[in-house]
């Protein structure tokens, strides 16, 4: 009984740490717009927040695993500031993340969404999508 429940405790524990991430989303959400000379949470009249909004566009910035969740959110803060929709994705495990980039390329490029990816090492890149 013993053995089970230090296994089952092993395992919790290393799931958790695996699951965590390495920043916040708001560090890099600070050092991209901050890059990009970008207003840092910009309320719209509803109370929700754009990440990021440039002159050209409305960023989303999530973790890799959010990537669905990314394109609802820049659409809508695109339309509602009536700039181009834009997903910073944050890719701090570059193997685990790929399969996430991929998907979020597919819908990028049927809906006109501009990407960038940012990694542990703080390496800004806009993805290219080919048309």
């Amino acid at each position: 009984m013993k053995l089970l429940l230090s296994t089952l405790l092993v395992l919790i524990i290393s799931s958790l740490l695996e699951a965590k991430n390495l920043r916040k989303e708001k560090f890099y959400q600070k050092i991209f717009c901050s890059k990009f000379n970008g207003i840092l949470e910009y309320r719209l009249k509803d109370k929700s927040k754009v990440d990021c909004l440039t002159k050209t566009y409305a960023i989303e910035v999530d973790f890799s695993k959010k990537w669905a969740e990314s394109i609802g959110q820049s659409l809508y803060y695109s339309l509602e500031t009536n700039t181009r929709p834009g997903v910073l994705l944050i890719t701090e495990k570059k193997q685990k993340d790929i399969k996430y980039l991929k998907r979020l390329k597919r819908v990028a490029k049927e809906l006109d969404i501009t990407i960038w990816t940012i990694d542990k090492n703080l390496v800004i890149k806009r993805i290219q999508i080919k048309k």
